[in-house]
């Protein structure tokens, strides 16, 4: 009896930390990473260590998902301007002596190296979601014109370095916050219509490879065994897996090493290739169930704080997922945006995990709330 005494009370002091988890986003999750490391393994055939090396990512971005769901709101709220601001010191050291890899200054040394552009995908939206909270009841033309500032700071050291695949992550998730607080619709269509007006500028502002880019998203075949080679592959590769797929294990495309970056930004080609079209359909369903599960603890959560922040990072979620499949088929030019989940590397991986995390936090939130709250109603009480 008293053994069992024991075993119980340690189960009572364990269960608080463990209800956080929300169990439908966790098994979505657990799904898609188990798809990840199913296709990773076809991917990485003739690159030991992959799966292994993926495997300590996952358990790394657990721990940091499981700290954050364990992380309060209130907490969140406190910490939002201090990581903000610590991510664009970083940015600026990057700026001012960073490594530079490949032609792009995107990392830096703090004993480890460390690519501080990653943080910003989840400092931007924490950081204006706790601004637009501060400024509830009173929100006008120059309180978005601030958060604009707010936006346009980072997204400019990043652009810069250059990373525009970040970029547009970090643009997605402070855009949410800034409409979901309220933007009107006729602001946001000027926007675009100045945005529009502006590409011919923009055009003259890119680098050489990044209007290549857009020029082979336009036509791969003007130099199909040079910029266009990867993307046509990649098609290829889309294209002969059918209705059916070719098998796992099987995907000529990718085992003959024709897929650039397969176990990376275009593990989505493997996957299809192998699976192919009914392959294609489950791995959809699986990502329209994380935006779904991540959309509803937004409409649920009960603040205004709470509410902007899970709507930031499900857009974070869609964008990854959107922009990755659109690119890899040739519809949207290659950006550099991993597959949510699936992509081997531990740097994306762990913001997902803290993106998840948040999630977990703010749908505890919500049910502690909606059950008269219990102990933890004081510490974790956001007024809207």
């Amino acid at each position: 009896m008293a053994a069992f005494n024991s075993e119980r009370s340690l189960f009572q002091r364990v269960r608080p930390y463990v209800a956080v988890f929300d169990l439908p986003l966790a098994l979505i999750i657990l799904l898609l990473l188990s798809v990840g490391l199913v296709t990773l393994y076809s991917a990485g055939l003739a690159i030991p260590g992959k799966v292994t090396d993926q495997l300590r990512n996952i358990g790394a971005a657990f721990v940091v998902m499981w700290l954050a769901a364990n992380t309060p709101p209130q907490t969140l709220m406190r910490l939002a301007a201090p990581v903000y601001a610590l991510a664009v010191l970083l940015l600026v050291a990057v700026a001012l002596f960073g490594t530079i890899k490949g032609g792009s200054r995107r990392w830096i040394t703090v004993g480890v190296q460390i690519q501080p552009s990653e943080f910003m995908k989840i400092a931007m939206p924490l950081m204006l979601a706790w601004y637009f909270q501060l400024q509830a009841g009173r929100l006008r033309w120059h309180t978005y014109a601030a958060a604009a500032a707010l936006l346009a700071v980072p997204v400019f050291l990043i652009a810069r370095q250059p990373d525009l695949g970040t970029a547009l992550l970090v643009v997605a998730a402070g855009g949410a916050v800034i409409y979901l607080a309220g933007l009107a619709w006729k602001v946001l269509a000027a926007l675009v219509v100045m945005g529009c007006a502006a590409m011919p500028v923009l055009w003259t502002m890119l680098h050489d490879y990044q209007r290549e880019r857009v020029l082979t998203l336009i036509d791969p075949y003007h130099d199909p065994l040079g910029q266009g080679f990867h993307i046509i592959q990649s098609m290829i590769a889309i294209g002969s897996g059918g209705a059916g797929g070719k098998g796992w294990t099987h995907g000529t495309q990718a085992h003959l090493e024709f897929i650039p970056e397969r176990t990376t930004d275009f593990i989505f080609a493997v996957f299809s290739e192998e699976f192919g079209l009914a392959g294609n359909l489950v791995l959809v369903t699986l990502y329209l169930l994380l935006i779904w599960r991540a959309t509803s603890i937004a409409l649920n959560a009960p603040t205004f704080f709470t509410r902007l922040l899970a709507g930031a990072i499900t857009m974070i979620y869609f964008t990854y997922a959107f922009v990755n499949m659109a690119m890899v088929s040739g519809i949207v030019p290659v950006v550099g945006v991993p597959l949510p989940f699936m992509s081997y590397g531990g740097t994306a991986l762990f913001t997902l995990g803290i993106g998840a995390g948040i999630l977990m936090s703010i749908s505890h939130f919500t049910r502690t709330v909606r059950h008269g709250a219990g102990s933890h109603a004081p510490a974790w009480g956001v007024t809207a």
